[in-house]
């Protein structure tokens, strides 16, 4: 696949524990991909080998047609691909407009020395910067808090955040970690929506790592399952919450009949 992910083989050990094994994926450029497990499967270490932060231990990870394999975080995240934390990662003592902000850096096309003396052109660009913080604010339903210090917001707001702020960088591929994670039903079913808007209008590809299967199965294409860092399925939300290897690893031994909830 030349555009897209694509994993081939991934496998990521820790000394003697195979933390991810002979992991095969692809996303396509506008696919939106749910990736479960229980917890200790897996995910989240996935989402590190995508992004940099670890070097798989054998396999090959291509993005649209370029190898990321030994490419560092911030060269992956110039390349088009952002992320979401499981723990959130805000700069602490900025406020929400500047965390966004500095997202944006890699985009001006002023250096230091140009911005200290400010030349000609520098104002225009910093207008350019702010409606498009802006707009995206405007988005997520935050500009009215765009001074607030970022960590001052509710928990909610601040997952919605880190969206907003992976965003900023212009990605073609958007992993997000839990991103529902202690939402109330009225601020998942709001971020279902959102997700999709997002795939829509900003034309590119989500992968979710998420443990709320009522939010993955109303909102995910296809799904992949990992059981201690192994892939076990993967399919539609149907074929998901009726395969007997998934209902296994999540519940343990079932009643015949028992489903993955799909609830909306």
């Amino acid at each position: 696949m030349k555009e897209g992910l694509s994993l081939s083989n991934v496998t990521m050990r820790f000394g003697g524990l195979t933390a991810v094994g002979e992991l095969h994926a692809e996303i396509g450029p506008h696919d939106l991909v749910g990736l479960i497990g229980p917890n200790g499967a897996g995910k989240t270490t996935v989402f590190n080998v995508i992004t940099g932060v670890y070097a798989p231990t054998e396999g090959e990870v291509m993005f649209s047609g370029k190898r990321l394999n030994g490419m560092k975080p911030h060269e992956i995240s110039h390349s088009g691909v952002a992320r979401t934390f499981q723990n959130i990662r805000l700069f602490r003592g900025m406020s929400v407009f500047d965390n966004i902000r500095v997202s944006l850096t890699r985009q001006s096309s002023f250096g230091l020395f140009s911005s200290m003396l400010r030349f000609r052109g520098f104002h225009s660009n910093e207008r350019v910067m702010t409606r498009k913080i802006e707009q995206l604010l405007d988005l997520f339903h935050l500009r009215e808090v765009k001074n607030e210090l970022a960590t001052s917001l509710p928990y909610g707001d601040q997952r919605r955040l880190e969206i907003v702020r992976a965003l900023a960088t212009n990605p073609k591929l958007l992993l997000l970690d839990e991103p529902a994670a202690g939402m109330n039903p009225s601020e998942k079913k709001a971020l279902m929506s959102l997700i999709r808007q997002l795939r829509e209008q900003f034309q590119i590809a989500v992968l979710l790592i998420e443990h709320d299967m009522s939010l993955v199965m109303g909102i995910c294409e296809r799904i992949y399952v990992l059981d201690y860092g192994l892939k076990i399925a993967e399919g539609t939300p149907h074929e998901i919450r009726n395969d007997p290897k998934v209902i296994e690893a999540y519940l343990g031994e079932v009643a015949d009949g028992e489903k993955i909830s799909d609830e909306k």
